[in-house]
């Protein structure tokens, strides 16, 4: 698997993150390589400041020194830093946009960790911490790569899924960053992603040898300078 460096300068790395790929290393000696290793083997001063699912992929940022970590963690705790995702789900969710052409609809459900069974979570309206994501249909027509985050990532026509049976490409945009939470509120909904090997069916995982996620675009001000930065990644199905 290999890693995409999208964009790099002294305080800021922009990463395209392959799915199956831990972002930082998890717990027993098989699992050591992630992509945080690789690339701090390039980049020895990289820095971790958030993280995306294993098997998610797309953008992913690390920061290069203290200074720009600091700054880039308090972006993300302040939801400073835009992100979209793409995904597939199961189903037809026609029946459940808004009527309004390019709108959004919003899921608002509360998240807790499922402590009998970690690491997965789930919906409780009790214990949750409020947890929002936007989502709506793909518009029909594609962009460029470097479209505004504001405008849809385009994405490539073969997919290696499924097609047997209904699906739905949606933007996704976690207003809110909880553990899994596109995952599970796309679940709750009734729509699992295609091949969520965590929150599907049996017959939802198998549609794909993958989770068809993908972090396709990045908006935020640059650590250092302030400058507004917009990253895009064309998702791989």
């Amino acid at each position: 698997m290999s890693i995409s460096v999208i964009f790099e300068d002294g305080a800021l790395l922009v990463l395209d993150k392959p799915a199956g790929l831990l972002s930082v290393p998890g717990k027993g000696e098989g699992k050591r390589d992630c992509l945080s290793a690789r690339v701090q083997a390039r980049f020895p001063d990289a820095l971790v400041v958030h993280r995306l699912d294993m098997a998610t992929s797309g953008l992913m940022l690390m920061a290069r020194g203290v200074p720009a970590q600091r700054n880039l963690s308090m972006a993300f705790a302040s939801r400073e830093v835009a992100k979209r995702y793409c995904a597939i789900v199961s189903g037809n969710l026609a029946s459940a946009v808004p009527s309004a052409p390019d709108t959004w609809g919003v899921i608002d459900l509360p998240i807790a960790a499922d402590w009998p069974h970690r690491p997965l979570r789930i919906i409780d309206a009790k214990h949750g911490k409020p947890s929002v994501t936007r989502w709506r249909l793909v518009p029909p027509k594609a962009h460029t790569p470097h479209t505004p985050l504001t405008s849809q990532v385009p994405f490539r026509n073969p997919a290696d899924f499924d097609r047997s049976a209904p699906f739905t490409r949606l933007d996704l945009e976690p207003v809110t960053g909880r553990s899994h939470q596109l995952r599970v509120h796309l679940a709750a909904l009734g729509y699992p992603i295609l091949g969520d090997a965590l929150y599907a069916p049996p017959s939802v995982q198998a549609r794909s040898n993958r989770l068809l996620l993908h972090a396709s675009a990045l908006s935020l001000a640059h650590p250092l300078t302030g400058q507004t930065m917009a990253f895009a990644s064309i998702p791989p199905f």
